[in-house]
């Protein structure tokens, strides 16, 4: 029952929100009306499920959680100066590259659109999802350590959460952008209106602290733990569920589902979308006009089929190989090389982020 009023009411929402015909008081209250039941029936069934699973568990070989440890990128500590470097370099240019995008969005009145306010949110949540995992991990190569506290590992997926499902609902969002633009040029200032854009933002943000919050829920109910030790360099939060001391189908029916809802959902906007477009571009006659469509909306593709990519890798490295090298791999490329490349996909393929950059450059000196 709880999973069938989540969907529904997600639906209800995503319907709204996608139908430009659907944009009304009416409809708008009965959106929020929808998140209001969400919020307010997962504040209490989760909580009602974990009260009706089996409560007697045996605690000689469980752990009360008070730290973790996480796993280190090498044991070779002459490799560890070097780690500290490269990824001190690449945490500065990765914030440094996105704050560039958000200065120059902000600064230039022609880039007040849209498609450069989806770009703007999306650069801030890079920032977000690299500074919630690198910082810690350069903390702990300097100081030698491994340790992180209870509460430090569930804020720290509850943050990744949010950022990593932002991105996905941007990406998502952005597709749709593109797909109006596209297809329906003559509209476009009417549906993509203001209001909108920050709607279609504030749902993004408020879908990504839902999920953050179903996955804590379950963490947050059980302070004993099978193991201490994280198979990652941060709290994945696939990793720290594994470790709880809960009904194992019970659990990995839920993060399954959950996983569904915010993973597929997004992927079949983002895939209906391009359907769209790419039908719509195929009806142009010159190859010249086909050409200049598809390479309008390359630089999204691109840092979709790198999102998703090194997302699945993460997956597939933890979930069928159980390797932890191999998913820290990729947890590597998914929360640090990703956030370091968008901002040079979208600068070096667009004219107008590198006038405006070279308006900023110029002012300054």
């Amino acid at each position: 029952m709880y999973l069938v009023m989540v969907l529904g009411n997600l639906l209800i929402i995503l319907v709204v929100s996608s139908d430009s015909y659907l944009h009304t008081p009416m409809y708008l209250f009965l959106s929020i009306l929808s998140l209001y039941d969400i919020y307010f029936t997962s504040t209490m069934v989760p909580k009602m499920i974990v009260d009706m699973c089996p409560s007697e568990i045996e605690l000689k070989n469980l752990t009360l959680a008070t730290e973790f440890q996480l796993m280190s990128l090498s044991e070779d500590p002459d490799l560890q100066p070097i780690l500290l470097g490269l990824f001190l370099s690449m945490y500065l240019v990765t914030v440094l590259g996105n704050l560039l995008i958000i200065l120059a969005v902000s600064s230039d009145s022609h880039l007040h659109t849209p498609m450069y306010f989806f770009l703007s949110n999306l650069s801030l949540a890079d920032i977000g999802v690299i500074s919630t995992t690198v910082p810690k991990m350069l903390v702990n190569i300097r100081t030698h350590s491994r340790a992180i506290s209870y509460v430090g590992c569930l804020t720290q997926m509850s943050f990744i959460l949010i950022f990593g499902c932002m991105d996905d609902m941007l990406l998502t969002v952005m597709a749709y952008d593109w797909y109006v633009a596209i297809c329906h040029p003559l509209q476009y200032s009417i549906i993509m209106n203001p209001h909108l854009c920050v709607f279609l933002v504030l749902m993004s943000l408020l879908f990504s602290l839902l999920e953050s919050q179903i996955h804590n829920l379950i963490a947050l109910y059980f302070t004993y733990f099978k193991d201490k030790e994280i198979s990652n360099f941060f709290c994945q939060p696939s990793q720290v569920l594994s470790l709880v001391c809960f009904d194992t189908f019970t659990k990995n029916t839920v993060m399954y589902i959950v996983g569904a809802i915010y993973g597929f959902l997004p992927v079949l906007g983002i895939f209906s979308s391009y359907y769209k477009i790419v039908s719509s571009i195929l009806r142009i006659p010159s190859s010249g006009g086909k050409y200049k469509a598809f390479s309008t909306c390359g630089s999204h593709l691109s840092v979709v089929c790198l999102f998703y990519g090194t997302a699945i890798g993460v997956y597939l490295a933890s979930a069928v190989s159980h390797s932890p090298r191999k998913t820290t791999v990729f947890s590597v490329m998914y929360t640090v090389v990703t956030p370091m490349l968008n901002p040079f996909i979208y600068s070096l393929r667009n004219k107008d982020i590198k006038t405006s950059l070279k308006k900023l450059w110029s002012r300054s000196t």
